[in-house]
């Protein structure tokens, strides 16, 4: 009984594992400043964290982590939060049929005068593959977030709206990795 209950333990395991510890696939992307950017290449200096959204429903959601990470990442208005010192981006994707919004929607962000937020938003224009897959971005619907490593891969992921739990989780493992 018991072997019969390890071994459901470790398939539950297995089976829900996400993409942690795999390696984030190449992303290419164009900042509002004109700069390309590729993830994670050009993110290998420190740990970084990615939010990634591919439909208007989810853009909601990722909206939900501006100000949060922007507050505790950027800001620093946290007790400790001078801390941590992250890449910090945010990735609305354009694919298919929404390719060719990419252009008016770079420009009504340029028109919002947030240029405070230019440094961290990362426009990307393609298809969604390997990024679902590999990701497990299957729900259009969510937002998704990625704690990368040095090395590209992935210490942590989560989907949907901010929620304080999942803050903490993320800087549980800012503060393992802090400890290397």
């Amino acid at each position: 009984m018991i072997k019969l209950l390890s071994s459901f333990f470790f398939l539950s395991l297995f089976l829900c594992a996400g993409p942690e510890g795999k390696l984030f696939p190449e992303l290419q992307g164009e900042k509002l400043t004109g700069e390309q950017l590729t993830i994670p290449a050009d993110l290998n200096d420190k740990v970084s964290i990615v939010g990634m959204a591919y439909s208007k429903k989810s853009e909601a959601s990722l909206k939900s982590w501006y100000q949060p990470m922007f507050d505790k990442f950027v800001l620093k208005r946290g007790i400790f939060d001078d801390q941590y010192d992250v890449n910090l981006l945010f990735v609305p994707m354009f694919t298919g049929g929404k390719k060719a919004a990419y252009n008016a929607s770079m420009n009504k962000m340029k028109e919002s005068n947030r240029e405070d937020l230019y440094p961290y938003l990362l426009f990307y224009k393609g298809g969604l593959e390997p990024y679902v897959s590999t990701l497990e971005m299957e729900n259009k619907d969510q937002a998704y977030l990625f704690l990368i490593n040095q090395e590209g891969k992935i210490l942590y992921s989560t989907k949907g709206l901010f929620q304080e739990r999942k803050m903490e989780e993320i800087e549980a493992i800012l503060d393992e990795e802090n400890e290397k």
